[in-house]
């Protein structure tokens, strides 16, 4: 869970526009909740666009939403909120909350495709830790690349594999900082949880084309 302070405040045309003091990592379509600024601001509100541009309201025709292009404003998040027109005003007195959990596999998952049954609770507590990395690593990739997806449906069963692969690929080097752990003298050589198979199944780091 992250939280940011709120730097300013707008509301047009049944839109509120809110700025955050920092940069976040709050994507489109994900949902925030707003605590703190005076009604109707406040409450649980799903992201509808990241403006680049001091909000102008909503163009009566087409119902595209409207900027000053010559006013810069960072940070911002725009969402659908019903109440009086505010004009643009300076407010630090609110709070922006943003809970990102992922939930697309479990321990079970990871357990069954590395093909093991947990010996003790420590590692069931470990495989518990390593789906919640997993989850939250390759969601986060597939965000930074321009991919929307769910937080709790899997978009698709390769980028599910892929996840349960990066899962037991942490599980598998648990105890160690860089390889798998071994207890054979010799080096086993470098390895890599985000192995091209895996960027492959989850569709990163693939070439930009115009």
């Amino acid at each position: 869970m992250a939280t940011y302070k709120t730097a300013t405040k707008q509301l047009l045309d049944n839109y509120a526009c809110i700025s955050t003091l920092e940069p976040s990592e709050i994507a489109l379509g994900e949902s925030v909740a707003v605590s703190g600024l005076a009604a109707p601001f406040t409450g649980t509100f799903t992201v509808l666009a990241l403006p680049q541009y001091q909000f102008e309201g909503v163009d009566a025709e087409t119902g595209e939403f409207l900027y000053n292009t010559n006013v810069a404003v960072s940070n911002q998040l725009l969402y659908a909120c019903t109440g009086t027109a505010v004009e643009f005003v300076a407010d630090y007195s609110g709070v922006v909350t943003y809970t990102q959990v992922c939930t697309w596999i479990t321990a079970t998952d990871i357990e069954d495709w590395i093909g093991i049954g947990t010996a003790t609770a420590g590692d069931t507590t470990f495989l518990t830790i390593c789906a919640a990395a997993a989850n939250s690593f390759c969601y986060r990739r597939r965000q930074e690349v321009g991919y929307f997806d769910s937080l709790t449906t899997v978009p698709s069963q390769d980028v599910k594999l892929a996840t349960i692969m990066y899962g037991g690929a942490l599980y598998r080097q648990r105890g160690s900082i860089t390889d798998f752990a071994s207890f054979d003298g010799m080096s086993t050589g470098s390895t890599n949880g985000l192995s091209p198979l895996v960027k492959q199944l989850l569709g990163v780091d693939r070439p930009q084309v115009a």
